[in-house]
């Protein structure tokens, strides 16, 4: 009888460890969505009517799921409110839509400065000493569950909804690259489409080098030569912002962050 006891107590942990998830994630959408909250999207997402019924509702749903799972910690002096919740979780979020993804779940924790922030990293040199550097940031995106942003440029793009600039799709879509297990321009992506993504990626980073290299104009910012991985993040920038250029100057490139993001920005334009 005590075998029986302790067996019953071992699965009921199991079952609550495997629905209390899905309870937990049930009771947060049941909830209505704030009205102020409505109006800050709709205020930062001039295209929000355009959107489907259906992407509406991806949309709110996954703002609430950020907002709740998320801590948000003000830093340099900046107090934390909704303003700052709703327009960050709502540029994320953004990212996800149409896609069967978890909203950012090894993400934890997002630092927001008032301004551009200082860090300092280690840099080996050549004689094999290592020196510390600082340098001004607009944000940073780390692989153990941190986001840092700066709120001014967060606002910047925000306002600028068409300048190919947006600092907080550029620090998640390094999230999203990392989900694969690191940080290197491939995010993870269904089996047979890797092929076509390093196909592709690789051409348009080689491209983008060149056009910096020989200073030619180009759609992107050339941030996007550093690596790889800032490719991705500023290809995702220049999708969202300016599709119609994308799709012209790169249509391959274009077509391939489509079905990754499974939307088609150019119909907000």
């Amino acid at each position: 009888m005590t075998e029986l006891f302790i067996l019953f107590l071992i699965l009921t942990v199991i079952l609550a460890g495997i629905f209390a998830p899905r309870w937990r994630k049930r009771l947060i959408l049941a909830r209505p969505f704030p009205p102020e909250w409505q109006t800050i999207v709709e205020r930062r997402l001039p295209f929000f009517p355009k959107l489907s019924a259906g992407e509406q509702q991806q949309l709110r749903d996954n703002i609430r799921l950020f907002v709740t799972d998320k801590q948000f910690h003000g830093c340099g002096g900046l107090e934390i409110n909704d303003d700052i919740r709703i327009t960050i979780a709502t540029e994320a979020c953004l990212l996800l839509m149409n896609r069967k993804t978890g909203v950012y779940p090894r993400l934890k924790h997002i630092l927001v400065y008032p301004h551009a922030f200082r860090t300092s990293h280690e840099h080996r040199n050549a004689d094999g000493t290592v020196s510390s550097a600082g340098r001004g940031l607009l944000g940073e995106s780390w692989h153990f569950g941190k986001v840092i942003l700066s709120w001014d440029d967060v606002e910047y793009g925000v306002r600028n909804l068409h300048d190919g600039h947006n600092v907080v799709l550029h620090e998640f879509s390094h999230q999203l690259d990392s989900e694969s297990g690191s940080t290197n321009g491939a995010p993870l992506l269904h089996t047979n489409s890797y092929a076509t993504w390093a196909s592709v990626l690789s051409r348009e980073f080689e491209q983008l080098n060149q056009d910096f290299a020989h200073h030619h104009h180009a759609v992107m910012d050339y941030y996007g030569a550093t690596n790889p991985a800032e490719f991705f993040a500023v290809a995702t920038e220049t999708f969202f912002e300016k599709p119609q250029q994308l799709q012209t100057k790169h249509p391959e490139l274009f077509e391939v962050l489509k079905t990754y993001y499974a939307v088609d920005p150019g119909r907000w334009a």
